[in-house]
């Protein structure tokens, strides 16, 4: 309970204290904002209060009364409170739209081109969604130190530059909407598919990522195509979280989910949002992602699947924004639709190193090196490839799911 509270209230939380305090006390809200959900783990055990939502913002407020008693005195906080960005009147930074308001210039801040976009999107992770230093060095496929270095970084140069709370300006806007795209993508994509051990899907993450965009599109001067083709793919994903695990904790691949399970509802809003983006002049790299995504959501079964127009769209986007994971997305549909030297080719181009630790993905990833030797007949090399991909996952399902494959491989080759 108190983990699915943190994923949902730190971000808004630790956006409320900022606009209070100010950025310049970051480090130290962060750290009252951890100290209120540890306190509500403990007093948790014993009783669970009826509205916990409303008990952390109440701990929330009360921790905001301790932390502006630690940081002045009486007589400087009187100043502070009449002059800075504490100004604002205590109850007033609680309310909802205060509340939405004070996040959404949180993701800005974020974006700052003061800050690198490797700092940005570290930054993010740990002061909008609560990541922790391991989550965001797992999701960036980087060492914890290497991310605590960044946030260190970060939060001088927003001290150093005297950056405050508040939105960019207008002719600002365009360029710092890429950024806030990014990082809402990497916490939806940490949450779709989690390079955790023990855990394959964040719904939490996932979520939070729909909320961000949902706040992002109720402000008119922040709509864009590409935040409605990057809302589009958000839904059209989340739309089949319950199909991608079964009831023994498995995996699921995409040939046989269930799809009665897929959520219509987020379709359809899928379906309205992509086709919103294509009202504005900009366009993206999750434009495509949202085209294809839609093309599977709209397929009634795996094999009425418009293989070739996927295939079409997927070459586009590789026109326009190269990527390996594109290469071998493409593969994985020459090999369904029985074209294996075309999917040998576009193995054979990718640079594994690209992959970092999604390189089992080559091995043995649907349509990757193991599928296409399994295919030619050539089981040798086929399960050589899946203990390739075994050996670099990670992920305790995905290494299952592998082994899984393995076994039907050689099964059926026994009957064979």
């Amino acid at each position: 309970m108190v983990d699915h509270l943190f994923r949902h209230q730190y971000g808004k939380m630790v956006a409320i204290l900022t606009n209070f305090f100010g950025l310049a006390h970051l480090e130290l809200i962060e750290d009252a904002v951890q100290d209120t959900f540890i306190k509500a783990a403990l007093k948790w055990r014993q009783q669970q209060p009826d509205q916990p939502e409303a008990w952390l913002m109440k701990a929330a407020k009360n921790r905001t009364i301790d932390l502006l008693r630690q940081i002045k005195s009486e007589k400087e906080r009187h100043l502070k409170i009449n002059s800075g960005p504490a100004s604002i009147p205590l109850q007033d930074i609680f309310m909802d739209h205060e509340v939405q308001d004070s996040q959404l210039r949180m993701i800005f801040v974020a974006c700052h081109p003061a800050l690198s976009r490797e700092e940005q999107i570290a930054f993010a992770l740990k002061t909008i969604s609560g990541f922790s230093m391991k989550e965001i060095a797992t999701a960036l496929l980087k060492k914890d130190e290497t991310i605590k270095k960044r946030l260190i970084r970060a939060r001088k140069k927003i001290i150093d530059r005297n950056l405050t709370l508040s939105y960019p300006e207008p002719h600002e806007i365009e360029s710092r909407m890429a950024g806030v795209l990014q990082i809402i993508y990497l916490i939806f994509n940490e949450g779709f598919h989690s390079a955790k051990a023990d855990a394959l899907i964040s719904k939490d993450l996932c979520g939070e990522s729909i909320r961000l965009c949902k706040l992002l599109l109720q402000k008119e001067n922040f709509r864009q195509g590409s935040l409605y083709a990057l809302f589009a793919l958000l839904c059209f994903h989340s739309a089949r979280l319950d199909s991608k695990i079964n009831h023994n904790n498995e995996i699921v691949d995409l040939e046989h989910q269930d799809r009665s399970k897929w959520y219509l509802p987020l379709i359809v809003l899928g379906n309205n949002s992509y086709q919103k983006s294509n009202e504005f002049e900009d366009w993206s790299v999750y434009h495509f992602e949202a085209a294809i995504a839609a093309e599977h959501v709209r397929a009634i079964s795996f094999k009425n699947t418009d293989w070739q127009r996927i295939l079409e769209l997927y070459e586009q986007f590789y026109s326009y924004s190269p990527a390996d994971q594109i290469l071998l997305s493409m593969a994985a549909i020459h090999l369904q639709i029985g074209e294996l030297d075309m999917a040998k080719q576009k193995l054979d181009q990718i640079d594994g190193k690209q992959l970092g630790q999604r390189l089992y993905l080559l091995y043995g990833a649907y349509g990757a090196y193991g599928d296409y030797y399994y295919k030619s007949k050539n089981l040798a090399k086929a399960l050589a490839k899946i203990d390739l991909a075994i050996q670099h996952c990670s992920n305790n399902l995905e290494k299952q799911y592998l082994a899984n494959k393995r076994n039907i491989w050689i099964s059926k080759a026994n009957k064979g």
